[in-house]
């Protein structure tokens, strides 16, 4: 994932080289059993999200530049009549009216939204710091001989019906809903037995559950451990405001809604991180949240559309691109060209 980027666009490239030897071998040679530890996922994950991101800022000054040439060359041809065309200023208005005003980002991918966002304003901390999160992540996952203790499955159904689902199974063992995906699907996580025995009762809820390849029951109680470890970690990370607006996975809402005025800003923030490993994502209401405070159109950064496919269930009308492959961006660049909106930045 992310070669045809490296390949392509020097700032992706840039980014891929600030990453590391190992990273770009995880990222462009990967086998698919690698790609699903988490230790592995996340800094690979995070690297393709940013450079999708600076290609696509590079494209879009590359466009911008190359637009206000040809209006002024056009404005020039017009001098002397009595007014200039319309084209003089037309090919420079679609970059001007696109405003990017907020980011949000799918458990890992809140780490991308805030770096795009500049709380975070250097990539290599903020790899180093996924790097940790990664780790912390995959020990939490494991008992001490290793095995893996839970995992997490889809359930596809209206949300009620599955949070019945949950408390009616759990018994004695942990089941918790841990993604609020879309009104139409959740994601469960626990341990194996609980696990097991949504797979097979869910039907007698009139729900379909769907075990996902992962290594962990990630956003759980289960993760208790890695947040701890995790707060240690941020304490040592100098985080700022955001520039734009960032969407937390820990409310749905906007990162920094409800600060004290005596907090400082980089504490808000680190509590809010080191909670959110083990707490619900709230993508849904993020999602709408974001739609309802002027959002008009969505970019998915990195590898995949998994939020594409779930931003058609949660906000239909929505307009979304991916910028995940340099075609991608090519496209994205002809959108923006004829777009008058404001746009939030999802990332994976």
């Amino acid at each position: 994932m992310g070669k045809d980027l490296f390949d392509s666009c020097p700032e992706a490239a840039a980014v891929f080289e600030s990453a590391g030897e190992d990273i770009k071998k995880w990222c462009f040679e990967g086998t698919k059993e690698e790609l699903t530890q988490t230790h592995v996922t996340q800094p690979a994950v995070f690297t393709v999200s940013m450079a999708a991101y600076a290609a696509f800022k590079a494209a879009l000054a590359a466009d911008a530049a190359d637009a206000a040439e040809t209006a002024a060359n056009l404005e020039s041809s017009a001098l002397g009549q009595t007014a200039p065309p319309a084209a003089a200023k037309s090919a420079a208005d679609a970059n001007s009216s696109f405003e990017i005003i907020a980011a949000a980002g799918f458990s890992l991918g809140e780490y991308s939204a805030l770096t795009a966002a500049g709380c975070i304003r250097d990539f290599r901390t903020a790899l180093a710091l996924i790097r940790k999160r990664g780790e912390f992540m995959a020990e939490a996952g494991r008992d001490a001989e290793g095995n893996q203790t839970g995992g997490m499955a889809a359930v596809v159904g209206e949300r009620g019906a599955v949070l019945n689902c949950i408390e009616e199974l759990r018994e004695d063992n942990i089941l918790e809903a841990v993604n609020f995906n879309s009104p139409e699907q959740t994601v469960a996580a626990g341990d194996k037995e609980a696990l097991a025995r949504l797979r097979k009762r869910a039907k007698e809820f009139g729900l379909r559950a769907i075990p996902l390849s992962v290594s962990a029951a990630f956003h759980s109680s289960m993760m208790r451990p890695a947040a701890e470890r995790l707060k240690e970690t941020l304490e040592t990370i100098d985080f700022h405001a955001p520039e734009v607006t960032v969407y937390t996975n820990v409310t749905g809402k906007p990162l920094m809604d409800g600060k004290p005025e005596t907090e400082a800003d980089a504490a808000w923030i680190r509590s809010s991180l080191a909670l959110q490993v083990m707490s619900p994502v709230y993508w849904q209401e993020t999602i709408e949240n974001m739609v309802n405070n002027g959002v008009e159109l969505f970019i998915e950064t990195g590898p995949g559309q998994t939020l594409s496919g779930l931003m058609k269930k949660i906000a239909p009308d929505a307009a979304i691109l991916n910028i995940g492959t340099a075609e991608g961006i090519e496209e994205a660049l002809a959108y923006v060209r004829t777009c008058t909106g404001n746009s939030g930045i999802s990332a994976v």
